[in-house]
């Protein structure tokens, strides 16, 4: 079996979890689920076979004869996949599986463009460990961010939900709004340490962290470290929540996506270089 029949197993596995996932909120009343566990244990099996799936297509495809295949697309499915990775890890003890969701679409939606659109691979060909710690955390900080950046959309749609004074399948199966805030923040934290250390590597075992190929994404990476780490100082000392949070935390995610994967897309799709 090839990565092309895993990724496509994957990809209709992802959209069967979403799709039951969507369907599960006509039975889950958050508030009076007396086993949520349960309720939540079909779709997220098959998120879980999905990500097997997944992770088997990636094995199949990742690895050349000439090093590992770093390529926008493969980096783009590779850290998709981290991301459903951590959802479902994180979904085994808090409630954030509604993200699955849009997750689940959006990983389906990489392999479907890995499988689709041919792209020159790029390779890295010395991984050496400290270059190998870097390459973890830094997808580590950017999944633990990019699930934040949902967690806020979705706790922006039901603070406008709640304050409009309507109810729905999607708000009733949520948990309160207090526990929402505070496992976005936690996600924060989690992201906001990965990416510390991130930065923290690129400076001690990259040669040049502001070389001209990598300038644009240390730059926005760093103003992506200053926009979440504001927001964790806002919230221990003046509380910050609600609209604010949300803010935030969108405007750090959307400069550290450019700065991983906007400044990837330039260097390899319009300049053609590595």
């Amino acid at each position: 079996m090839n990565s092309t029949l895993f990724g496509a197993m994957a990809i209709a596995t992802y959209v069967a979890a979403a799709l039951t996932l969507i369907r599960s909120l006509r039975e889950n009343d958050y508030a009076a689920m007396e086993t949520p566990t349960l309720r939540r244990l079909k779709p997220l099996t098959l998120g879980w076979f999905a990500a097997v799936l997944h992770g088997l297509a990636l094995t199949s495809g990742f690895q050349t004869n000439e090093g590992l295949n770093l390529s926008f697309l493969s980096a783009m499915s590779l850290v998709a996949w981290v991301i459903v990775a951590i959802l479902l890890l994180t979904a085994l003890a808090k409630p954030v599986d509604k993200l699955g969701m849009v997750i689940f679409p959006m990983a389906a939606l990489v392999l479907l463009l890995k499988l689709s659109i041919p792209e020159s691979v790029h390779t890295v060909k010395d991984l050496s460990w400290p270059l190998t710690i870097h390459i973890v955390v830094s997808m580590l900080a950017y999944s633990f961010l990019n699930i934040a950046a949902f967690q806020a959309a979705l706790l922006a749609f039901q603070d406008w939900r709640l304050r409009s004074h309507h109810s729905d399948l999607l708000l009733r199966s949520l948990p309160p709004l207090q526990t929402m805030e505070s496992l976005l923040f936690q996600l924060i934290a989690a992201g906001f340490v990965f990416l510390s250390v991130s930065l923290l590597t690129g400076f001690i075992f990259l040669e040049d962290m502001f070389a001209q190929h990598l300038a644009h994404k240390t730059v926005l990476s760093i103003l992506a470290w200053v926009l979440f780490g504001v927001l964790l100082i806002g919230r221990a000392r003046y509380g910050w929540r609600g609209t604010i949070a949300i803010r935030w935390t969108l405007g750090g995610f959307v400069s550290l996506m450019l700065a991983y994967f906007g400044s990837k897309m330039v260097l390899e799709w319009i300049l053609n270089r590595a």
